[in-house]
């Protein structure tokens, strides 16, 4: 299995972070991928992939940390994505749900990402918080910038929460969906039917953690090795074994982040 985001760097793992991916290994959880949120971020996660190579690192800046965005922030995200471990821009997007930044300033951040993630040809990783209706333009016109060999490993919808319409739009342009906690929640059949109709080649599994933890381990502090919950659940709405739904999200990870085996 490959939790493709797991946000290691963050304070929550400060005292625990080697047992943490102890754990996450004796669960069976081969690689992660560590996004960032802002440049400090970034250069926290690239100094635990230097110690923990199988953690692979996402470098950006999330759409609630980008009220200082500016051309100094592209130029210093272009050389760290540049850097031995980096994988993919994100965690980027758009957050219209907190107002933590003003929303023009997300979307220059957010197209400025973007490009940014084309010159380098990285996958991108999306942060989506009511603002499907302004994100998803953005990100059909970013699919349409790309080669034909990126436009087969374009990003990723994180912790996909959107309406069925929007997954569709999505798909159509070559994103995979990526799914966290919530889609192990007892109340969560609307997106449980969203999870069931996304093709297996499209689908990746996460944490999210910190946040998000599973049933039964909601309300606790979420970490990888209970991404087993997550592949489980989606197991069963496809109606395929827990190994082989572990199997084919690792491929579609090792896929899209162009991943060694």
């Amino acid at each position: 299995m490959i939790d493709t985001h797991c946000h290691l760097d963050f304070d929550s793992f400060t005292e625990d972070r080697e047992q943490v991916l102890q754990r996450a290994r004796l669960a069976g959880v081969r690689s992660i991928i560590n996004p960032a949120v802002d440049l400090e971020s970034c250069e926290a996660a690239l100094s635990i992939h230097l110690r923990w190579p199988q953690v692979h690192v996402a470098v950006g800046i999330h759409p609630n940390s980008c009220q200082d965005f500016d051309d100094a922030c592209i130029e210093a995200l272009h050389e760290l994505a540049g850097q031995p471990g980096v994988v993919a821009v994100g965690e980027i997007g758009l957050d219209f749900y907190r107002d933590r930044c003003p929303p023009d300033l997300q979307r220059t951040a957010l197209r400025s990402q973007l490009r940014l993630a084309a010159e380098c040809n990285l996958p991108v990783i999306i942060h989506n918080r009511e603002a499907a209706a302004d994100l998803l333009p953005m990100l059909t016109d970013h699919a349409k910038s790309l080669s034909p060999t990126m436009r087969e490993r374009v990003g990723v919808l994180h912790s996909f929460s959107a309406s069925g319409k929007v997954a569709r739009q999505a798909l159509d342009h070559g994103y995979y969906l990526g799914f966290t906690g919530p889609v192990t929640f007892r109340k969560a059949e609307d997106l449980r039917g969203i999870a069931r109709q996304v093709p297996l080649d499209r689908l990746l599994v996460e944490t999210d953690a910190p946040f998000l933890a599973p049933s039964p381990k909601r309300g606790r502090r979420n970490e990888p090795s209970w991404l087993p919950y997550i592949v489980d659940r989606l197991a069963g709405l496809h109606g395929v074994s827990t190994e082989k739904l572990a199997q084919i999200t690792e491929e579609n990870a090792r896929r899209l982040f162009n991943l060694p085996d």
